[in-house]
């Protein structure tokens, strides 16, 4: 049974979903890194995320543990090919940013996140595809002083959605709800039902 409770917060979380930033999560293998990316996008009130696996990946099983059950109020669409899901998201209007460290990459600081945006974050060990860099927007970087020049994924992709609430919660995102009533009440139902 839904408690008065429960629904208030399912309300309340709702009102402060984003459906205008999204993250991209290409061939992310470790089912970990995977579920804190999607803890990471829940926080933040990323109302969805894509995957793509082009074959040489696959979806990995997720666990039961706090962090996997963010994928239960994430929505989530899938491809086999980067250029297909860009080509989704550019029929979104979002602009489409890549983290990898090139010449012509921004900091993230830089970045605009109170426009329609996508942040595309790659393999563990490879980084994102040469396909998804040529074929995105621009390209990002966090900028770091250290001797390694990369942080893990999940880490990453924390930095970089909570620069992105920092900026939409300064612009007042966060203060009303940004769905209109009708998906707001579509969602709600949805979300009643999966309890």
């Amino acid at each position: 049974m839904l408690t008065e409770k429960r629904l208030k917060r399912f309300e309340k979380v709702l009102q402060n979903r984003q459906e205008d930033l999204t993250a991209v999560f290409e061939n992310i293998w470790d089912p970990h890194n995977l579920s804190a990316c999607l803890r990471s996008c829940d926080a933040v009130g990323i109302l969805k995320v894509y995957f793509v696996y082009d074959g040489s990946q696959r979806f990995p099983k997720l666990g039961d543990s706090s962090s996997a059950s963010a994928r239960k109020w994430v929505e989530s669409e899938f491809f086999t090919d980067i250029e297909e899901c860009y080509s989704k998201l550019r029929s979104q209007e979002f602009k489409i940013f890549t983290t990898h460290l090139a010449n012509d990459s921004k900091s993230l600081y830089d970045l605009d996140l109170t426009e329609k945006v996508a942040l595309v974050f790659g393999n563990e060990h490879f980084g994102i595809t040469e396909k998804a860099c040529e074929l995105a927007d621009g390209n990002f970087i966090i900028p770091q002083v250290g001797m390694i020049k990369s942080l893990n994924i999940s880490v990453a992709c924390a930095i970089s959605m909570y620069e992105a609430y920092r900026q939409r919660q300064v612009s007042g995102f966060y203060n009303q709800c940004r769905l209109s009533q009708e998906f707001y009440d579509s969602k709600l139902h949805e979300w009643k039902l999966r309890r």
